[in-house]
């Protein structure tokens, strides 16, 4: 028997239990979308950290003024070199406060550094965390609100409908939903009792309360995962957690370009393998197999070519309820193993900056563990 065709059932067993684990992570079963509710918005306060966001962060603000027209709003500008606070001002947003961010301190990541300053001017019971580049369909924040009061989840995160209009956004965006719920399995993630925990960084409600006994954000200060260790923290002191997709929160950056997708991924892909050489080893071994392998069975002969076809066929049938969720062209099911490939480049990518170059970088900062 030879390495090739151990290796492609190897391959094939890897999706068919993909396809029938219980959870079924590949499933979009834990989605919330909007709904105009009664909720009310006083004891909600939006926290958005903002650096050089001139381009987005008017629509962003301008969603949130069609949530309530009293909505508290906390910007704080992470010492935006453009003109990002003008055009937050240029909105007149009745409850917005602007926060002037302070240097970043040694240790912090820029994000968890704006947030935690914005944190201390919260006085509403519950805190909605936003990106700055994510705009709010009309009543969202009232459902989200009732369904945390509804179901007692102290922590409710949304992932962000990706822009999905570039040739590159349709091929490789709804693949970047697709591999972080196999990651993080939502239903799993959404047990009390598993120990699996996820969020989705851009859109979070929390309990102020329950952040603030967990410390803020500086025990989580230098996490560029930082939504997925915050939810974990959160899980791990006996509170539930929710998360889900939505077409309703939807995010306006664009990534038109190649490189700017390969950055996203870049930035925390080594950083989900805990920066580990053997775990990148495995990784890689894995998504070999998973990708490369059924490729090579199916230009083969007899049982070999069999069996990569089956495994693409169930690649297939794993990929389409994500692209059905988006609306997209099922024929982009047919290039997941190209689209696994990229990722895995992107993976060893992410190790290589790690090594040889500064860090993971975004927003002109470095990062490095």
């Amino acid at each position: 028997m030879s390495f090739l065709f151990l290796a492609t059932m190897l391959g094939l067993s890897i999706w068919v239990i993909i396809l029938f684990l219980p959870f079924q992570s590949y499933r979009v079963n834990e989605y919330l979308e909007t709904e105009i509710t009664k909720e009310n918005l006083d004891d909600v306060t939006v926290l958005i950290p903002a650096r050089n966001e001139a381009q987005t962060i008017k629509k962003t603000l301008a969603s949130l003024k069609m949530q309530h027209n009293d909505l508290k709003v906390i910007l704080v500008d992470d010492q935006s070199t453009d003109s990002t606070v003008k055009e937050a001002k240029s909105i007149k947003l009745h409850n917005l406060s602007i926060v002037p961010g302070t240097k970043l301190p040694s240790g912090w990541s820029g994000k968890l550094w704006a947030l935690e300053q914005g944190r201390k001017y919260i006085k509403t019971k519950f805190l909605l965390l936003l990106d700055a580049d994510i705009i709010l369909e009309p009543g969202l924040i009232g459902k989200i609100l009732f369904k945390a009061k509804q179901a007692d989840i102290k922590l409710l995160s949304l992932m962000a409908h990706y822009r999905m209009i570039s040739l590159w956004e349709k091929l490789l965006m709804p693949a970047y939903v697709f591999f972080f719920k196999l990651l993080y399995p939502f239903s799993l993630s959404n047990l009390p009792n598993s120990r699996i925990a996820a969020a989705a960084g851009g859109c979070i409600l929390l309990e102020t309360e329950v952040l603030r006994k967990l410390g803020g954000f500086e025990p989580i200060k230098n996490a560029l995962i930082d939504d997925c260790m915050l939810a974990r923290r959160v899980k791990k002191n006996g509170h539930k957690t929710w998360i889900g997709l939505t077409h309703s929160a939807i995010s306006i950056r664009q990534y038109e370009k190649f490189s700017e997708i390969s950055q996203l991924v870049t930035r925390t892909a080594y950083t989900q393998l805990r920066y580990s050489p053997i775990l990148l080893l495995i990784c890689m071994l894995i998504m070999s197999i998973a990708f490369i392998i059924p490729l090579i069975a199916i230009l083969q002969d007899g049982s070999m070519m069999l069996m990569g076809l089956a495994t693409f066929f169930i690649q297939i049938i794993c990929y389409f309820p994500i692209l059905k969720y988006y609306s997209m062209n099922p024929l982009y099911a047919l290039s997941l193993s190209f689209i696994g490939i990229l990722y895995m480049l992107f993976t060893l990518n992410s190790s290589y900056h790690y090594y040889f170059n500064k860090g993971a970088s975004w927003k002109k900062r470095y990062y490095k563990n």
